[in-house]
């Protein structure tokens, strides 16, 4: 098997990016890049810390991510596992990317930037859900946004109904942790109870 190790065999391989792929990419967000945000309900948040990468989804009602000026976006965080990965990440290294999504959409759209988080009463308030404020709000000072076109959406036909994939055919959460806890979980209770435990934490 070949592997590429250097810059200049790679671009031996697929050339050099045309204008449209470079001209594209900012450093501030636009009128017509705000669209994408507002309309969003889902970002996958990649970071990096001394235990290694983290990519973890985020979501909520459209338009979660708040573009406080075209410099500046705040996205505040839920209730959840208490892991807390990407914010350890964060803390240690404040460097983050955030790809976007809109249900229905092939165009995505991608921020790289960096991070901190803060506890600020008042702004996490302004988050609040069923009278619920955000833990956290993580703020990202962006240093480029740009557009990805849709060829990865289309190839994957990801928001065709048709290809869509029957839940019942995959391993339940609760499966999977009966294994990986080598039965020190009752699968089959934690499906059953996650639904209500869900509905409680959700904000």
């Amino acid at each position: 098997m070949s592997v590429i190790t250097t810059v200049e065999q790679l671009e031996a391989l697929y050339g050099l990016p045309g204008e449209t792929p470079l001209v594209k990419e900012l450093d501030h967000v636009i009128p017509e890049y705000a669209a994408f945000i507002e309309a969003s309900p889902f970002a996958a948040l990649a970071t990096s810390g001394p235990e290694g990468l983290d990519c973890s989804p985020r979501g909520d009602l459209a338009g979660f991510v708040r573009i406080h000026d075209p410099k500046t976006l705040m996205m505040p965080d839920r209730r959840g596992n208490n892991r807390a990965d990407s914010l350890k990440n964060i803390i240690r290294d404040p460097r983050v990317g955030l790809f976007f999504l809109v249900p229905g959409c092939g165009t995505t759209l991608r921020v790289n930037g960096r991070a901190h988080i803060t506890t600020d009463a008042a702004l996490r308030a302004s988050f609040s859900v069923d009278d619920k404020p955000a833990r956290s709000v993580t703020i990202i000072d962006i240093d480029s946004v740009y557009f990805q076109c849709a060829r990865a959406i289309v190839r994957s036909e990801l928001w065709n109904p048709a290809r869509h994939v029957d839940p019942k055919s995959l391993p339940t959460p609760g499966k999977i942790l009966e294994i990986t806890s080598r039965k020190g979980i009752d699968g089959e209770a934690y499906d059953r109870e996650w639904p209500e435990r869900a509905k409680k934490s959700m904000w």
